[in-house]
C-alpha cells in the first residue's frame, strides 16, 4: 500500500483518480503521532508518518491537511490550542475527505492511566482501578463515555455544516490493553484485574464512536479489530502500543509507527468499501 514513504504527504504523488481529493485530518495524538520520527511540528507533536500521511502517500488524496494535534479534546475542535488554531477552521465546502480521532482525553486517558497505575501498587492482585472509579455503585467512566457522545455528535454536525461534500470517517482507537484481559506488570503497572475493566472501557468509547458516526452518517473506522495482539504488552518486537517506558519512538501509551500504518491500513480498506452517504 506504500505505507513506508510518506512522501505524497502534502500533494505530491497522488494518483490521477483521486488527484482532485483534499483531505483533512482531524484529531489527537493518536492521529499526530508523537516522538515519531520525523516531528513536522513540535507545538502539536505531530510526525509525517502518521496514518493521515500515509493514507494521503497511498495517493487518496491530493493535499492533506492535517490539523490533529496531541491533547486535544473536542473542545479543541472550535477553540486555539497553543499555535494551533481551530481544527475546525481547517474545512470548507471543497473538503473531499475527512479524518475524525477524538474523544480519548474527552474521557481522560491520560488522568485514567495515571490513576490506575498509581492505585495498582496498592493491590497488585487485585482491582483498586475499577473499585474506584465504580465507588458510591456507578461507573464513572462509564458515565464519562455517555457524556461525551453529544460532544462527538456536536463535532459531527459542524463537519457537515462546514464541508457538506466530504466523506466523514470517525477513527476508533486501537487496542491499547491485552484483549483476553490479562495483565503485564510491571510493563504495565497496573493491578491484575484491572485490565480487563480498562479493555472494557476502551471498547465502550469506540462502540460510542461507532453509534455517534451512524446516527451521523459517517464512517467508522475500527482500528481495534486490526491491533489485537499488538497491544502495550507485548514484546517490543511485536507491539505497535508502547507501554509507559516506550522502547521504540512514540508516546507513552500511544501508537509507534507500525501502529500508525495498521492504523493507515484500516482508513484505506474503509474507503475502499461503500459510502454510508
Amino acid at each position: 500500500m506504500g505505507l513506508a514513504a510518506p512522501a505524497a504527504a502534502h500533494g505530491h504523488g497522488a494518483t490521477h483518480h483521486d488527484r482532485t481529493t483534499r483531505y483533512v485530518a482531524l484529531g489527537d495524538s493518536y492521529t499526530s503521532g508523537p516522538l515519531i520520527p520525523r516531528q513536522v511540528d513540535a507545538a502539536c507533536a505531530r510526525s509525517d508518518r502518521n496514518y493521515p500521511s500515509l493514507v494521503t502517500a497511498a495517493g487518496r488524496a491530493a493535499t492533506l491537511d492535517d490539523v490533529s494535534c496531541s491533547g486535544a479534546t473536542t473542545a479543541e475542535m472550535w477553540k486555539a490550542q497553543g499555535t494551533n488554531g481551530p481544527q475546525l477552521d481547517a474545512l470548507n465546502r471543497d473538503t473531499d475527505l475527512v479524518t475524525l480521532q477524538i474523544g480519548g482525553n474527552d474521557i481522560g486517558f491520560g488522568s485514567i492511566i495515571g490513576t490506575c497505575a498509581r492505585l495498582g501498587a496498592t493491590d497488585l492482585a487485585g482491582d483498586p482501578c475499577r473499585r474506584y472509579y465504580t465507588s458510591g455503585g456507578v461507573d464513572r467512566l462509564a458515565l464519562t463515555v455517555l457524556r461525551t457522545a453529544p460532544k462527538i455528535a456536536r463535532v459531527l454536525k459542524d463537519v457537515r455544516a462546514r464541508a457538506p461534500h466530504a466523506r466523514v470517517l470517525v477513527v476508533g482507537y486501537p487496542d491499547l490493553l491485552p484483549d483476553d484481559g490479562s495483565g503485564c506488570h510491571p510493563t504495565v503497572p497496573f493491578a491484575a484485574k484491572d485490565f480487563p475493566y480498562l479493555r472494557d472501557t476502551e471498547k465502550r468509547l469506540n462502540l460510542m464512536l461507532r453509534l455517534v458516526a451512524a446516527l451521523h452518517h459517517a464512517d467508522y473506522v475500527d482500528t481495534y479489530g486490526p491491533t489485537v495482539g499488538r497491544d502495550m504488552c507485548k514484546a517490543p518486537a511485536d507491539r505497535w502500543i508502547e507501554p509507559l517506558q516506550p522502547t521504540s519512538p512514540a508516546a507513552p501509551a500511544h501508537p509507534n509507527a507500525l501502529g500508525e500504518q495498521a492504523m493507515a491500513r484500516a482508513v484505506l480498506a474503509r474507503l475502499d468499501r461503500g459510502h454510508r452517504r
